[in-house]
């Protein structure tokens, strides 16, 4: 095992990586912290220095929660919310339609009602609207007396929206987390977004729901109150989102897990019965296969609301009903997907593409190709994007495989797009079915000159030459590395 490389084998016909590791800050932390090897192993390979292996272990908040204030905005963002409580104006919350949203979405309606506000949340109907922020809701939402609007995991593409907001009269934060390079950023009051280029906040990585607990902190003036109420709907965003559980996002999920072991909001201690997931250990596994996809077949069914109302409900029977309606739909989301799947397989004829895949249909359900595209992509080791045609236009889902950067491949053809959004490995966009041959022939272009190298299909941590590190002291004490997700998988080892 020592000076062991970080190299590639082929073996049984598949591509195996093994990692090398610090061989020497790994007898370090087992000296210093009286932990297995087979921890300090991981920890090294994660990247964790000698000196951080008791803040990964045991993060604190106050080592992990930077500064709310250092985000961009986000002094303009709560000057102008303090006036708004000052005032008792009625605000509304505008949310995505995945878990990321809904959680965000209702994260910030609970505090600002509890601030005595107003407040109206809405989430467009993935079907009739589509993805952000839209005229027609603004519309509607100043027709009720709202006066300020703040989005949650979207609008930093709304530039347009948000000139419309400003001519009649509705002010307008923008909260987001997606890729905002070569676009215009909306004139709003605020517009807080990590990835944009003049933020310095140093965690790019925040979900949607992130950025809306840390606008919620920088209001209240204080970080551990607001994490410790809103960390478990926080966790659920930020795990269903895949961004990468270090640092901040690590705190947040770890904490959030915490509360979830023991809910004190009656929608999901209902939905944690409802999916057989109570009586377990909760873990990051619970979120994404137990709670984010009944929430998120809410939204790719045009029921989105049933999930919000889950959410925020202080009604146990009321919860009990709604989860029971999440798991039917998400019945329904599994019957529509297995019909997308196989007509989809159908299409690639069994034949393994050589380029990108591309394919349309007006058959398909809108709200559920972005799974059948991720499983596509996963299957054949290709981007993938999937249109729904409905007459002259087109949205797609797409999904990345091997680190290609879908974010700016969709950069480079977007002459041949009406809009897109999104991040390097899942976006969306819109395309009208005149441009959808162009834009296929571009796209392969673009993928055959930015390649990505090819992944092996196996990275395995640890190459066990001694079985006896393998003891249940070892092994049970790989839980202290949970959260396990993007950025800290689950340790692999080959024997």
């Amino acid at each position: 095992m020592d000076n062991q490389t970080d190299n590639i084998k082929s073996l049984g016909g598949n591509l195996w990586k093994t990692a090398e590791a610090d061989e020497r800050a790994a007898e370090l932390i087992v000296q210093k912290y009286n932990l297995p090897y087979i921890v300090a192993r991981i920890l090294t390979l994660r990247g964790v220095r000698v000196d951080e292996v008791a803040g990964f272990i045991d993060p604190k908040i106050q080592n992990l929660m930077p500064n709310p204030f250092v985000l961009k905005d986000m002094e303009k963002a709560a000057k102008r919310i303090a006036e708004a409580i000052v005032k008792q104006q009625k605000v509304a919350v505008i949310g995505d339609y995945d878990v990321d949203g809904i959680t965000s979405t209702c994260l910030l309606t609970d505090w600002l009602r509890s601030c005595g506000l107003e407040c109206y949340p809405y989430i467009p109907d993935r079907i009739g609207e589509g993805y952000g922020l839209n005229n027609a809701a603004i519309d509607c939402l100043h027709k009720k007396g709202v006066s300020l609007i703040i989005s949650v995991d979207c609008g930093i593409t709304a530039a347009e929206e948000a000139k419309y907001a400003r001519l009649i009269g509705v002010d307008l934060i923008i909260t987001d987390h997606h890729e905002c390079r070569e676009q215009t950023i909306p004139d709003a009051i605020a517009v807080i977004d990590p990835k944009q280029d003049d933020c310095r906040y140093t965690n790019k990585d925040l979900a949607g729901v992130g950025v809306a607990l840390k606008l919620v902190c920088a209001v209240e003036g204080k970080n551990e109150p607001i994490v410790e109420r809103y960390a478990d709907l926080a966790a659920i965003g930020t795990v269903a989102d895949v961004v990468p559980l270090t640092g901040e996002n690590r705190y947040i999920v770890r904490r959030g897990l915490e509360l979830l072991g023991n809910p004190s909001r009656p929608g999901l201690a209902a939905l944690l019965r409802e999916s057989g997931a109570s009586e377990k250990k909760i873990s990051s596994s619970t979120i994404g296969f137990s709670l984010a996809p009944r929430l998120n077949a809410a939204g790719r069914l045009g029921e989105v609301s049933v999930a919000g109302k889950l959410l925020m409900t202080h009604d146990t029977k009321e919860a009990s009903t709604l989860a029971g309606e999440l798991c039917e739909l998400n019945r329904r989301r599994q019957h529509l997907e297995t019909e997308i799947w196989d007509d989809a397989s159908g299409m690639m004829d069994g034949k393994t593409p050589s380029t990108p895949i591309v394919l349309a249909s007006e058959k398909w359900h809108q709200g559920v190709i972005g799974i059948a595209a991720s499983k596509l992509a996963e299957q054949y080791s290709k981007p993938t994007i999937m249109i729904c045609l409905d007459g002259d236009k087109g949205k797609g889902s797409c999904r990345s495989y091997g680190g290609f950067n879908l974010f700016d491949a969709l950069s480079a053809c977007s002459e041949y797009l009406e809009g897109f959004g999104g991040h390097a490995l899942a976006a969306g966009l819109n395309i009208k079915r005149d441009k959808l041959r162009q834009f296929c022939r571009a796209f392969s272009e673009y993928y055959e000159n930015n390649k990505p190298t090819e992944l092996p299909t196996l990275c395995c941590d640890i190459c066990v030459t001694d079985p006896g590190i393998l003891d249940m002291k070892g092994v049970d004490a790989l839980s202290r590395l949970e959260p396990y997700g993007s950025g800290n998988p689950k340790p692999t080892m080959c024997i």
